[in-house]
């Protein structure tokens, strides 16, 4: 029987010196594989740097990694992208937009690859914006650019039951939490600050059989 890979949610500072505990776990699960980013989160914010930031720092650790496309839906559908994540042994989502990643990846043959990779064994991660698309419901802004307020939407599901919500620098975090969320599981934070912890652990209904970080 296949057994789940390693599954990380990053908060703030990822990809940086602090990272290493779990971001070592993620390489070795890697092996020889082929290795991915998935720049989603960023496409509206320079995917091209964030993908060059991860092909720097995981070089760091020994594993090379390469730009999976995926910042619209039809990179989502494309048949070669597709058969390029299911050989993938390691997918890290990094940060941006917490609404886009579901936004694009839901649903689609190429996000069901790479679930099918970590139920196989390979490494997942996502930092930030890419950590909150990986639990039940993400947050975004309520109405427009700006708003403080945020309200959830439904993301991945990969850890049912879990919320994980990004806290803000400022002491009064009211304007980066929902006023309302959905009653059912738990609520991870992570933390924009550098001085925060990075690893967001996660207790949720579902979520045994992953490992988070280095746990």
């Amino acid at each position: 029987m296949a057994t789940r890979g390693p599954l990380a949610l990053v908060g703030g500072d990822e990809l940086n010196p602090g990272n290493e505990p779990q971001d070592d776990v993620l390489v070795r699960a890697a092996g020889d594989g082929p290795a991915f980013v998935l720049a989603t989160a960023a496409g509206r914010q320079h995917p091209e740097a964030a993908v060059a930031n991860a092909v720097r720092w995981f070089a760091g650790l020994g594993l090379g990694v390469e730009e999976l496309p995926a910042t619209r839906r039809s990179d989502a559908k494309d048949a070669a992208n597709v058969a390029r994540a299911r050989e993938g042994r390691f997918f890290y989502l990094v940060g941006g937009d917490p609404g886009l990643v579901p936004k694009v990846l839901t649903g689609t043959p190429l996000w069901e690859a790479i679930f099918g990779a970590w139920v196989g064994g390979a490494a997942l991660a996502g930092s930030s914006a890419g950590a909150m698309a990986l639990g039940e419901w993400t947050l975004v802004r309520e109405r427009m650019p700006g708003d403080d307020r945020r309200r959830y939407l439904p993301a991945l599901g990969l850890v049912p039951g879990s919320r994980c919500c990004r806290t803000s620098r400022r002491s009064d975090t009211a304007g980066w939490t929902a006023r309302s969320a959905p009653r059912r599981g738990a609520t991870s934070s992570c933390s924009a600050s550098t001085s925060a912890r990075r690893r967001c652990i996660t207790t949720a209904p579902g979520a045994r059989s992953a490992t988070v970080g280095s746990r």
